[in-house]
């Protein structure tokens, strides 16, 4: 039996991290096998093309260049991680996948949304995630958590607020035109609401593999 795809979507400060790391828990707790991963990113090639696109100043590329460069990574990803991962029956937790590309450089950024899908159809085909949980978070409210970080910020963490909210305005789009495989979740909840959440959601939408 192959393994499902779920990835996790939203804003800067919405808490996608601590909500995998917690779904993880919970599907590992069921006696499934779980692989994290995380884009740009996931793979040593792609760390490198991460740090391309993530650090310097917002003005270093452009968001049809950003574009290339997150579907180049995300190809290896899929092509070396994701797919022979599901192959093997495990199940994969993604930090972001190709509607993030949607949002930051489609609605947020200005590439045509229809050269986006004619990118997604090229690189990926058909291949995308069973389920997809938006977590959602006023924009303030997610820029304040980002703040509060002892990280260091990136490029996208560096926008205009209009730039965030165009943002979380095209993940609910996005939520509106997918309703089967997305949902969206209240992310301003206490930490473990969410998760209770998303464990209901996606026991669910899983009902058959995840029953007691």
């Amino acid at each position: 039996m192959s393994g499902h795809f779920i990835t996790f979507e939203g804003g800067e400060g919405a808490g996608k991290s601590t909500q995998i790391a917690a779904l993880h828990d919970f599907l590992t707790s069921r006696g499934i096998s779980v692989v994290c991963t995380r884009e740009p990113g996931g793979t040593p090639n792609a760390e490198l093309l991460r740090d391309l696109v993530v650090l310097g100043e917002t003005g270093r590329w452009s968001a049809l260049e950003e574009m290339l460069i997150m579907y180049t990574a995300r190809s290896e990803l899929v092509r070396t991680l994701i797919k022979p991962a599901l192959k093997e029956g495990r199940w994969v937790l993604s930090d972001r996948f190709f509607d993030s590309t949607t949002v930051y450089q489609g609605y947020a950024g200005g590439v045509p949304l229809s050269r986006i899908r004619k990118l997604n159809e090229i690189v990926l085909g058909n291949f995308g995630p069973d389920l997809t949980l938006i977590l959602d978070v006023p924009t303030n409210t997610g820029l304040h958590r980002v703040a509060s970080r002892a990280e260091t910020i990136s490029r996208f963490e560096k926008q205009k607020v209009t730039f965030y909210e165009q943002v979380r305005d095209g993940y609910l789009q996005i939520a509106k035109e997918n309703p089967k495989r997305c949902q969206v979740i209240d992310g301003t909840q206490s930490q473990m609401d969410v998760s209770q959440q998303i464990e209901q959601i996606v026991v669910k939408h899983f009902d058959a593999e995840l029953a007691p």
